[in-house]
Order: C-alpha cells, then sequence, then structure tokens
C-alpha cells in the first residue's frame, strides 16, 4: 500500500488499534455498500473516531489519524442488517477527504509506522495480568484471537480498546508511534491505581 491511497472511512465512537477486532451491525446503505465493494475488491475500510456528528445520516467530521480495518467475518441477518467483525492492520493519517453524494466518506491517506514493537517490560507483566481478564470478560470475539501477551503493542492496544478510557484519551494512545510509549501513559496515567488491586 501507498501514501496517498484512497480508502473508504467508517466514523464511529471508538478507536481501533492494529491488531484489535471490532464487531459492528452495519444497517445504513452507504456501508452496506462500502463492505460489498470491501468484499468484492478484496480491500480495507479505514475508521476513524468521531469528533463531530453522529455515526448515522449525514457524514460526521472524525480524527485524521484511524486505524485501517479488513473483514475477518460477515453475516446477514432476517432483518437485512450486517454483522461484521473487522480486525485493525495498520494507521494511517488522512491527508485529504471527500463526501459522497450518499454521505460515504473517502479519503487519501498516508500509513504509519507500527513497526516499532518491543517484548512486555517484566515491571508491566501486571498488565498483562489485568488484560487477560478482561478478555474473558469480554467474551467474543476477544477471546477467539490469537493473543500475544510479551508484546508491548498488542497488550497496549488490547488494553486502550477494552478499558473505558475516554474516547480523547484512547485517540491520543493510537497517535503514539512507539508502543512502549502507550503503555507508560496506559500505566502511569489511567491504570496505576486499578492495577494495585490487581497484583
Amino acid at each position: 500500500m501507498l501514501d496517498g491511497d484512497e480508502i473508504p472511512l467508517f466514523p464511529l465512537s471508538t478507536v481501533l488499534f492494529p491488531g484489535g477486532l471490532l464487531a459492528l451491525r452495519i444497517f445504513e446503505s452507504r456501508y452496506l455498500d462500502m463492505i460489498g465493494e470491501c468484499l468484492r475488491e478484496h480491500k480495507g475500510f479505514g475508521i476513524c473516531a468521531i469528533t463531530r456528528g453522529r455515526e448515522v445520516g449525514q457524514a460526521a467530521a472524525c480524527e485524521s489519524v484511524g486505524t485501517l480495518a479488513l473483514l475477518e467475518d460477515f453475516d446477514r441477518g432476517d432483518d437485512g442488517q450486517l454483522a461484521i467483525v473487522a480486525r485493525g492492520v495498520r494507521r494511517f493519517r488522512v491527508l485529504h477527504r471527500r463526501v459522497q453524494s450518499n454521505q460515504l466518506v473517502r479519503a487519501n491517506v498516508a500509513w504509519l509506522d507500527d513497526s516499532d514493537d518491543a517484548p512486555l517490560p517484566p515491571q508491566h507483566r501486571p498488565m498483562a495480568n489485568f488484560l487477560a481478564q478482561l478478555i474473558r470478560r469480554a467474551g467474543m470475539p476477544y477471546t477467539g484471537m490469537a493473543a500475544d501477551y510479551d508484546s508491548s503493542a498488542w497488550v497496549a492496544g488490547r488494553l486502550a480498546e477494552l478499558v473505558p478510557f475516554a474516547l480523547s484519551d484512547k485517540q491520543r494512545l493510537l497517535e503514539m508511534d512507539a508502543p512502549l510509549d502507550r503503555l507508560e501513559v496506559i500505566y502511569g496515567e489511567l491504570l496505576a491505581e486499578e492495577l494495585s488491586h490487581h497484583r
């Protein structure tokens, strides 16, 4: 994939990280068409957090850094709604966006580097243990995913998705390039008190 690639965007009131899974129900025609296009052309779509507007209706304004998602699974219900599971693949920054007549947003994006993973430091092992408890409680699709509790990027990403941090905090974590920096912020600012009860 090259910088300047065009992808459809799906503005949501959530943040998806690379390696994460997100279950969605699709019912608006623009997104049903988008999913059909992604299936036909074997490509993904971008998930960005909403900054102004709503998930339905007029195209919402959204953050400029998001995550490319690929379809992992889908099923159409009797009501015509599409249930999908999307997997986060890599981060991007929006260079330019345009709104189609059906209110679907398309964007030209620059791909961000997600290769800087590192082993989970021993002092952050309680974070991995806490995450394992969260995943057991969360159920599917999280309990069905391949876990990597030794990866700083994987642990930081799943904690950022599963812990109910403010959307602005999740976005700030997504925009960080180094997984170890994400871990430090999650532990130092957001989780220290919670983790002290799980040692």
